[in-house]
């Protein structure tokens, strides 16, 4: 059945669990007040009209994405390394490496995100279509070229591999990919069209959402298929926490579920604040059908010896609880994506450990190994459209791991600060409360000694 091509295997879902709830908190704000009750359960009895107030101001912490985003960034702060091996014609699609501007160092980053964020992506080694084209004179004169593609994990739908000359290999590779074509109506206008590509070795097909001739029903038709001159499946796969071929967990999963909470109990704050700034009136002893006014020039009057009218005002200490339990979730949070920096005891350094082809880097940097191998087998790929004999290497910066946990914090809370999702004072407050900062230096003091010190070329002066 055709309309079975748009649906995830068995495979892909057992590995996707966490994929929405990722994406959510990927999207902010916005997206996690749009998925409403998964995220955000309404309490027994809750009014639906307060519900909808409280999902609606809720606002997220960002810490997952946050610390994706610092902790993919860091194997990229220096620039790739380009092999002397890699050929010039492989060498001058660096700079559009996708067709689409990006440069080769800008896409293994985003590449490095996505697979930290979900636990898997890919690149899939595309070349346009070409029927009719012969000799690779005409390809040159056409400008055609082989380019790398991002498959994100939601795209994936399934695989199948089996053992080739004792590798692992894909021989069947199905995938979601958005096309923009312009409306066959209007050439002013611009459609996203959704469809799937099956990828066989020496063949592809796209289905998308057509009218069936025979039945009139909406259903997943063949939409466009050919041949390929490669005896091979073009993807490679990008790992988080690998667990096995085409299988890998979001290495940062309990961070997303932390943040959820956090969103959560964020949102059992703010209405516990409303509550208490907005005391209850109280009346005792007074008439049930007597009006009363309240404000500041109004006065309550009542015949009656033991009535009574004042303000019940929470006590505050649920409030003082809920805040201590938020700041514990955060820094629980914190020590997480740091803990991908530190390295594992025995390795001093990253050196040391290559050399000895240990396995006692940091899980970032085997991430980023993996990523690394990942690039290094796509040039390959790109080296097979073209006829070259061999695609080259290129490195990855990997020298950034830690050796505590709170040199790891430290450091992506610096990232934080510069970013400026961070304040100073916060920063100096962290840091010292991980032992780097003596607990005798005072932030106001240390203020003042930076105000008064001339101005090192280059710097500007820190400010509270």
């Amino acid at each position: 059945m055709t309309d079975d091509v748009r649906k995830r295997s068995a495979k892909i879902e057992a590995i996707a669990t966490c994929w929405p709830m990722i994406t959510a908190l990927l999207g902010g704000t916005p997206a996690m007040r749009q998925a409403g009750k998964i995220y955000l359960p309404q309490w027994p009895n809750e009014d639906e009209g307060f519900y909808k107030n409280r999902k609606d101001t809720a606002t997220l912490f960002p810490a997952f994405p946050r610390t994706v985003e610092v902790l993919s960034g860091k194997p990229f702060s220096r620039p790739i390394t380009t092999g002397d091996d890699v050929p010039k014609n492989i060498q001058v699609m660096f700079d559009d490496i996708d067709l689409q501007g990006t440069n080769l160092h800008s896409f293994l980053a985003n590449a490095c995100e996505a697979a930290l964020g979900y636990g898997i992506a890919g690149i899939l080694v595309d070349y346009p279509h070409s029927e009719g084209v012969k000799t690779i004179a005409e390809e040159k004169a056409l400008g055609l070229r082989p380019y790398f593609v991002k498959i994100d994990a939601e795209c994936l739908l399934d695989f199948q591999s089996k053992r080739i000359n004792g590798l692992e290999t894909i021989t069947k590779l199905r995938f979601v990919e958005m096309v923009a074509e312009t409306s066959p109506e209007n050439e002013f206008k611009e459609e996203t069209i959704e469809q799937v590509r099956v990828l066989d070795i020496g063949r592809w097909r796209t289905y998308r959402k057509k009218e069936d001739p025979q039945t009139r029903e909406v259903k997943w038709l063949l939409h466009e298929e050919g041949k390929t001159s490669l005896n091979k499946i073009p993807f490679v796969p990008i790992y988080g926490e690998k667990i096995g071929f085409m299988r890998s967990r979001p290495p940062m999963a309990e961070l997303a579920y932390l943040n959820v909470e956090h969103w959560q109990t964020k949102s059992d704050q703010q209405t516990i604040l409303h509550v208490a700034r907005v005391p209850i009136l109280f009346g005792k002893g007074m008439d049930s059908d007597q009006d009363i006014t309240v404000g500041a020039a109004s006065a309550v009057i009542s015949d009656k010896d033991d009535a009574d009218l004042k303000y019940v005002e929470h006590s505050g200490k649920a409030i003082e609880s809920g805040r201590l339990y938020i700041l514990d979730l955060e820094d629980k949070m914190r020590q997480i994506g740091a803990e991908l920096l530190v390295v594992k005891p025995g390795r001093i350094t990253v050196a040391q450990t290559m050399a000895e082809d240990e396995s006692g880097t940091c899980a970032l940097q085997r991430i980023v190994g993996d990523l690394q191998d990942a690039a290094n087998q796509a040039l390959q790929l790109l080296a097979d459209w073209i006829k070259e004999p061999q695609g080259g290497h290129i490195s990855i910066f990997r020298d950034f791991g830690a050796a505590t946990l709170a040199e790891a914090s430290a450091d992506i809370l610096i990232e934080m600060n510069v970013a400026g999702t961070l304040s100073n004072e916060t920063l100096f407050t962290e840091i010292q409360r991980r032992g780097m900062i003596s607990p005798e230096v005072k932030w106001k003091e240390e203020q003042e000694k930076i105000k008064s010190q001339p101005p090192k070329p280059g710097t500007t002066q820190l400010s509270a």
